[in-house]
């Protein structure tokens, strides 16, 4: 009778767990870095992401989900689900002596992982982490090249694996050489060397697809951050990738800007509203571009690298379909910001996360004058502003700024078992502080208010399960920005202020995104009243969010 009551005890006990992990998705968060708002298909792009539009087919696409304009301030957002003055890295990875500016993630939040670890999920972290400070050495150029070794990249307290991840995968710092990446490690411990056809795109990729496999076997939910380098600069990409798109982009810049916004509007992305394409905000003929052959070769090493990310992002969703496991996993697709105008090539070789040399001696080319062709190892360029321009159509400007081109994201949302009425375009205004909202409801954690000692920060977001139940995300709430002095807020019925630099040189501009999807009408004359309104509410945000604008 005894035996009897323990094997139906066991029976009961292990259905109970398999029932918990079968009621709580799994979650996926893919983070691409510095890719522009219609760089993939779904948004209008002609570079081929069949993955990504297949997601887009079968879930949501969202048309105002929000970032902090810059790699490791999202990151830190994202990941804590505060803003990222109160996460601590309010401007980069180095530490200003400021409460919101330490240049690290504070120990007064918590992370997704930590959160959801401690309700019984397992949790991977792979790719780019760039929330940890990283000081710069004395031997630096020799570090960056390999030549030289040290055991920290950053303090090891704020590494994956010391903030809630079990499996940890990918560089520290922000930028990487893709074929022989600097600060690469797994778990705590430095990865010397790699093999002679490493490609950051494909490792992180099949490390993803790894960890799936070895999940599927456990009694638990997982949560994997998916953080890819690509398509950052420096513009890296394979041979047979290059050769795919050699031809594209030699129509120029406008003809792939206007083609991109006809097929947004051919979608209806932005629904009934019409004639939202911003002015091309440079004048240059392409007819006329003295550089036509190297300018076409770099935006063909961008989409060859959101290419491969794409195969990659296959390769996961296939081991989720091959485990059983992709109905009930949540994936989150976007970027950290709006695609990079920086001349990357201008910049100083050696210096802070940029190598003068690779590991056997050989000089990078900084193709200040344009003379090499982007895409090897030896060379290190961007595609600068022209193309960043084309590369967030509909949108001005670009990464690090307040305007739509810096914070607005592509997003999409797949989850078959928990999306109604898939296929939609929803057009709530989300941030990346809602992905630890959204976390906590669907797998059922508790956010602590102490967490190893530290007083824990309340988080910021808000869930948005009522999306992907049909609905619209009803909240009364702004969203704000700050970057470098680049403000902006963003009200519930899609009012938007923008202040781009100091304000005793730049007046507060006001926009209606709802029918001015591209801001370029400012209403800030017409109605000052909402202005001053608006701005008040940004100026208490800062107080309370620990933003310290520089004069």
């Amino acid at each position: 009778m005894n035996k009897t009551i323990l094997g139906l005890t066991v029976i009961l006990s292990a259905t109970n767990i398999w029932a918990k992990k079968n009621t709580r998705p799994n979650i996926l968060v893919i983070l691409a870095d510095d890719l522009g708002y219609s760089d993939i298909g779904c948004y209008g792009g002609e570079i081929q992401t069949p993955n990504l539009n297949k997601l887009a087919e079968n879930g949501i696409r969202f048309t105002h989900f929000y970032n902090c304009s810059r790699s490791c301030p999202t990151r830190a957002s994202l990941l804590t689900g505060l803003y990222q003055h109160q996460a601590g890295i309010g401007r980069m990875t180095f530490d200003d002596n400021k409460p919101g500016y330490r240049g690290t993630m504070t120990h007064n939040g918590v992370t997704i992982a930590e959160v959801l670890k401690e309700a019984g999920y397992n949790t991977a972290w792979v790719g780019k982490w760039h929330v940890a400070e990283t000081p710069l050495r004395p031997d630096q150029r020799k570090w960056l090249a390999h030549q030289v070794k040290h055991d920290e990249f950053a303090p090891k307290d704020n590494y994956p694996i010391n903030r809630g991840f079990q499996d940890c995968y990918g560089t520290i710092y922000g930028v990487v050489d893709y074929f022989d990446p600097f600060s690469l490690i797994s778990g705590d411990k430095p990865i010397d060397t790699v093999p002679e056809d490493y490609y950051s795109t494909i490792a992180l990729s099949d490390t993803a697809v790894a960890y799936v496999n070895k999940y599927a076997k456990s009694d638990k939910p997982f949560f994997m951050y998916l953080a890819y380098h690509s398509p950052h600069w420096p513009l890296h990409a394979l041979p047979e990738d290059i050769e795919k798109y050699k031809d594209t982009y030699k129509c120029g810049w406008q003809a792939i800007r206007e083609a991109r916004y006809k097929r947004q509007n051919e979608m209806k992305l932005f629904g009934d509203v019409k004639d939202y394409l911003s002015p091309r905000q440079f004048n240059d003929s392409w007819e006329d571009n003295p550089d036509k052959n190297w300018d076409a070769r770099a935006m063909a090493v961008h989409a060859a690298m959101v290419d491969r990310m794409d195969k990659g992002i296959g390769q996961v969703i296939k081991a989720l379909e091959n485990n059983g496991q992709l109905d009930n996993t949540l994936i989150l697709f976007l970027s950290d910001n709006g695609c990079s105008n920086e001349n990357c090539q201008h910049y100083s070789e050696g210096e802070n996360d940029r190598p003068a040399e690779t590991r056997d001696g050989r000089k990078i080319i900084y193709p200040r004058k344009k003379e090499v062709l982007p895409g090897p190892e030896t060379t290190y360029a961007s595609i600068g502003p022209k193309w960043a321009n084309v590369a967030n159509t509909p949108f001005r400007f670009w990464k690090a700024k307040s305007y739509e081109g810096g914070i607005c994201t592509p997003m999409i949302a797949h989850w078959p078992k928990g999306i109604k009425n898939p296929g939609r375009i929803n057009t709530s205004f989300c941030h990346v502080i809602d992905i630890m909202a959204t976390c906590i409801d669907l797998c059922k954690a508790d956010y602590p208010k102490k967490y190893n000692g530290y007083d824990i920060q309340p988080y910021m977001g808000t869930s948005m399960k009522p999306i992907f139940n049909s609905g619209k995300l009803k909240v009364k709430r702004d969203l704000c920005f700050e970057h470098f002095n680049e403000k902006a807020l963003i009200d519930e019925n899609g009012w938007k202020i923008v202040q781009p630099g100091n304000e005793a040189k730049h007046p507060w501009e006001l926009y209606n995104l709802n029918i001015d999807r591209s801001e370029l009408n400012n209403l800030a004359e017409k109605y000052p009243d909402k202005v001053d309104a608006m701005k008040n509410r940004y100026y208490e945000w800062e107080k309370e969010c620990k933003v310290i604008p520089r004069p």
